[in-house]
């Protein structure tokens, strides 16, 4: 009987530390999803599977390509992260339309679990 006690008890700690350890935000949808190409987009909207702590997420936005040109990496600058009503939805909105090229979503959130977790992906506007 002892054994079967302590098996037990060793068992659903086990299954605890299991699900503790997975308990992070992962990304869920995107729009623009990642390698789509897009007429020109109004936001991004990224879904998580978990709440999220609105003050330590974040999306930044960087211009890789531009049709024609050659470039380095242009970052965007006027987009605004604002974390949506069901807590969440990260939602990115820009200060002017995007010009045509290829661009980075580099995405930061932290849930109630306090681990920030980083993320990235791109699209193209055409």
């Amino acid at each position: 009987m002892f054994r079967k006690t302590v098996f037990a008890a060793a068992l659903a700690a086990s299954t605890f530390v299991t699900v503790a350890a997975q308990a992070h935000p992962r990304l869920a949808t995107a729009l623009p999803a990642a390698d789509a190409v897009v007429a020109v987009p109004t936001k991004i909207q990224l879904v998580f599977t978990e709440a999220l702590v609105a003050q330590f997420s974040g999306i930044d936005l960087t211009m890789t390509e531009m049709p024609g040109m050659k470039m380095g990496p242009m970052k965007i600058n006027g987009v605004k992260a604002t974390l949506a009503p069901d807590g969440k939805t990260l939602v990115a909105t820009f200060a002017k339309p995007l010009s045509a090229g290829t661009y980075k979503v580099d995405y930061h959130v932290v849930s109630t679990d306090t681990h920030r977790i980083e993320g990235a992906y791109t699209f193209k506007v055409k």
